[in-house]
């Protein structure tokens, strides 16, 4: 099918230091930190699994004096699956999904090193189970549930298309990825390495004993740096080395798992993205079309990663535009 393509002549480029340009493109934007939108909705917290002693937690927003059984989207937070948490999720974004008639349910996941990949899908599988299982006290209807992910989150929103036995009716990708065994994730990075250099011994201080399921500073932003410079992300994401083992990522591949059943997807990414290649999503968008799935992609031109936090957010024009191509996707999957 034909990939609608939106030029973008903003050509702003985003100012900031040489240790916090790594972080803001990956970790401020994913702790930045949510409030519930007074005029369209309520939340709620839920525990939808425990680990040990630790809960996992959901956020749930629905409209006000809800009333109808509304469509739900499981928003997945961004932020390497190092950092980041459900509380991510910015007002005004809440706002037009509440506004265009969905539920929205954010969620918490358990993140790496401490934590390794099979694990995090297992957490993914049971946040979508637990929302189903509890449709009727959410008020949500079970057959028009839809993923949306950011960075990490875009590329866990595309795991949901294979991995879970009900996928969702629909997913949306910001600037996420469906390699993670390729070279821009598995050998040192030419980006991050122009950066403050991480070392090892920061790291070990700053890795946990115990399960991390959310953070809400930059003080995990060093692991992922330390893992780009040195391209360790999936050894110490996945637990395997990635050119010695690459089989073993396979599963973990959205790229690599495209099926005739693949549910309907749209792609969102900039293409000076200097964190997750912009090639990510051109491999997606190719694949998505030689397995002949619905989909569309929508390149930004001149955008970095996070766009849609940054460059003035749904006061650019540009910005609001893709937010209503989000929601014109996600009627189309109905």
């Amino acid at each position: 099918m034909a990939n609608p393509h939106f030029t973008i002549t903003n050509r702003r480029k985003m100012k900031t230091t040489a240790f916090t340009i790594a972080i803001a493109f990956v970790f401020i934007n994913a702790y930045s930190q949510s409030e519930t939108p007074k005029a369209l909705g309520e939340q709620k917290t839920y525990v939808y699994k425990t680990v040990g002693k630790t809960p996992i937690r959901l956020e749930f927003f629905q409209t006000a004096a809800n009333t109808q059984v509304k469509p739900l989207i499981v928003w997945i937070h961004g932020g390497a699956l190092m950092g980041g948490s459900r509380k991510g999720l910015q007002k005004e974004q809440l706002d037009v999904y509440l506004g265009g008639g969905y539920s929205v349910a954010s969620i918490d996941y358990r993140l790496a090193p401490e934590t390794k990949l099979p694990a995090i899908i297992e957490d993914l599988k049971d946040a979508f189970q637990w929302v189903r299982d509890n449709s009727s006290m959410l008020k949500i209807d079970a057959n028009k549930i839809f993923a949306i992910g950011h960075s990490a989150g875009g590329y866990l929103a595309l795991m949901s298309g294979y991995v879970l036995k009900n996928p969702p009716q629909g997913i949306v990708s910001f600037y996420g990825y469906g390699d993670i065994q390729a070279d821009w994730y598995a050998k040192p990075d030419s980006f991050y390495r122009t950066r403050e250099h991480v070392t090892k011994e920061t790291v070990m201080k700053l890795i946990a004993d115990s399960i991390v399921t959310y953070s809400v500073s930059q003080e995990r932003g060093p692991i992922y740096l330390y893992s780009r410079q040195n391209g360790l992300w999936p050894l110490m994401v996945g637990g395997h080395d990635p050119i010695k083992e690459a089989p073993w990522f396979y599963q973990y591949c959205p790229l690599k798992n495209v099926r005739s059943n693949y549910p309907p997807v749209l792609l969102l990414h900039g293409d000076k993205d200097s964190d997750v290649p912009f090639e990510q999503s051109v491999l997606m968008d190719k694949e998505l079309e030689a397995k002949k799935i619905k989909h569309q992609f929508i390149r930004l031109p001149n955008y970095e990663h996070g766009f849609d936090r940054s460059y003035g957010g749904l006061s650019n024009p540009t910005i609001k535009q893709v937010f209503d191509d989000v929601l014109t996707f996600l009627e189309s999957c109905k």
